[in-house]
């Protein structure tokens, strides 16, 4: 047998690898490696002798603690299923008020609502319910149809514009999309209602867009332009603003009339959970 070639430098024998003029050194491995490997060897075999292991035509090996995290999983779903049984029960039972002055309820009713909010709400209202450019803001004190517990308990059920039964509906005209006003009325028109949230404006245009007013809008947000939550009209004098407070960004709505729509979620959750989701978006997120 030849004996192998040994480097010129540390006067280790080579493997006989060479790339590009390099040659590997066969240096022996690391002790502390070789003891974990070793430890390792010993470890996996004691697993395979106490836990499951090793997959077989019929089953598997169960191992001698009989350790199963599928059955663990399954106790701790039906536990979980029995609290919640509980609580569910307790809703059903129980009307908005009950719930609120329950404090036991009210706190598995939040729970429920909170994870209920995160997984359906959030996506348009943020995980805080801040809102954002056309979703309403949930943590303040404007409601366009009420912010009390059983208004916002019933636009969770029907939705507003969702095309559901009973739906919130109400309609902003496209008052220059459609005609219904020319360019420049639009323009006089959106000074009035910069003027009406307390900002300077063109007096001149808001004088010729008061008549405008009077028979376009006046029936929906009011001579002063508070709004009306019966019809889910928004209060013009208030700094809160779905799409924006600029000159821009009212001109739009007027003259496009931009509709939101809120999906009905009583087909899509029970009473239980629509309870829950009410009293969360109530308490947590600035209710009236």
């Amino acid at each position: 047998m030849s004996k192998r070639e040994a480097d010129e430098v540390t006067g280790v024998e080579t493997t006989g690898h060479e790339w590009d003029g390099i040659k590997e050194l066969d240096n022996p491995l690391p002790r502390w490696w070789l003891y974990v490997f070793w430890a390792s060897i010993i470890v996996a075999i004691v697993y395979w002798v106490l836990l499951p292991a090793w997959p077989g035509i019929n089953g598997y090996t169960k191992g001698v603690m009989g350790q199963s995290d599928r059955a663990n999983v399954a106790q701790e779903l039906q536990a979980l299923r029995d609290l919640r049984g509980e609580g569910a029960a307790r809703l059903t039972n129980a009307t908005l008020e009950e719930i609120e002055s329950d404090p036991a309820l009210q706190e598995y009713a939040m729970a429920v609502g909170q994870s209920v909010f995160g997984d359906n709400c959030a996506t348009c209202h943020g995980a805080g319910g801040g809102g954002a450019k056309g979703y309403p803001n949930l943590v303040d004190d404007i409601w366009l149809w009420g912010g009390g517990l059983a208004d916002i308990h019933h636009t969770l059920q029907v939705g507003v514009r969702s095309g559901a039964e009973g739906a919130r509906f109400s309609q902003m005209p496209a008052f220059g999309r459609d005609q219904m006003l020319t360019g420049p009325q639009v323009n006089d028109l959106t000074e009035l209602v910069v003027s009406l949230s307390g900002r300077e404006a063109d007096k001149a245009a808001v004088a010729r867009a008061a008549p405008i007013y009077a028979a376009q809008c006046v029936s929906c947000h009011g001579a002063t332009g508070t709004g009306d939550q019966a019809q889910g009209a928004p209060n013009l004098t208030d700094g809160e603003w779905l799409y924006g407070p600029s000159r821009e960004e009212i001109r739009t709505q007027i003259w496009s009339g931009r509709n939101g729509v809120m999906p009905s979620w009583a087909g899509r959750f029970d009473d239980e959970t629509l309870k829950a989701l009410a009293v969360y978006v109530h308490a947590n997120a600035g209710g009236q």
